[in-house]
């Protein structure tokens, strides 16, 4: 997997980034998130970062590809200090609380986070690897965490990922408690490859716990 999200991002084969940020994010987002400090594991560049900063949130983000990195702070005009680290280096934006950390997220340690939004992770990853992943982000978080996963809901027969289709019975597993809180038809966003394939339904679905009140 390393070598080839590291060749998307070379080569701008990123048909998942979204420019304006996700609409699932915005609507359900819970308020009684507060203060909290949240983990996006996988962000590449995306605009969802700022979003939850200006909302008062110190956000921490993850990313293997040093290009994703520099390219959201180039993006969005953010002054930045980095830093070298023995297995990610750290980028933080002099202006807001973001902190990126590049590198391997299985190499990634902190103290426990209060919420986590995964919208590029869990998708991302083949399904040998979801498990693995999802134990060690939940090393990551307080027991207590608001969590936040979108995932895609699509025939794999047809096309096949990344981004993959992670269906209810594999999140059940993973998180007992997460809520199905919105599904939109995804079709006209996906991955060209995705309409190129013959695929004419793709479902991004939000899965909430923790949550109590929405952003809306």
């Amino acid at each position: 997997m390393t070598e080839d999200w590291l060749d998307r991002w070379a080569n701008g084969r990123t048909g998942w980034h979204e420019e304006d940020g996700n609409a699932g994010l915005k609507s359900h987002w819970p308020t009684r998130a507060g203060a909290s400090r949240v983990l996006v594991p996988l962000c590449g560049k995306s605009p969802d970062l700022i979003w939850l900063a200006e909302r008062g949130h110190e956000v921490v983000g993850v990313e293997l590809a040093e290009k994703a990195v520099r390219e959201f702070f180039a993006d969005h005009e953010i002054a930045y200090e980095s830093e070298t680290g023995d297995h990610l280096d750290r980028y933080s934006a002099s202006n807001l609380p973001i902190t990126l950390f590049c590198g391997d997220y299985f190499k990634f340690e902190a103290p426990p986070f209060d919420a986590l939004y995964d919208r590029g992770a869990l998708v991302a990853m083949p399904e040998s690897l979801r498990p693995g992943y999802v134990e060690h982000t939940k090393r990551l978080l307080r027991s207590d965490a608001v969590r936040m996963i979108i995932t895609l809901e699509y025939d794999q027969s047809i096309v096949q990922g990344p981004p993959f289709a992670v269906l209810p019975a594999e999140i059940g597993a993973y998180w007992r408690d997460l809520a199905r809180v919105d599904e939109i038809d995804d079709i006209e966003a996906c991955p060209p490859k995705f309409r190129a394939a013959g695929l004419k339904d793709i479902h991004e679905v939000v899965w909430l716990a923790g949550g109590g009140p929405t952003s809306r």
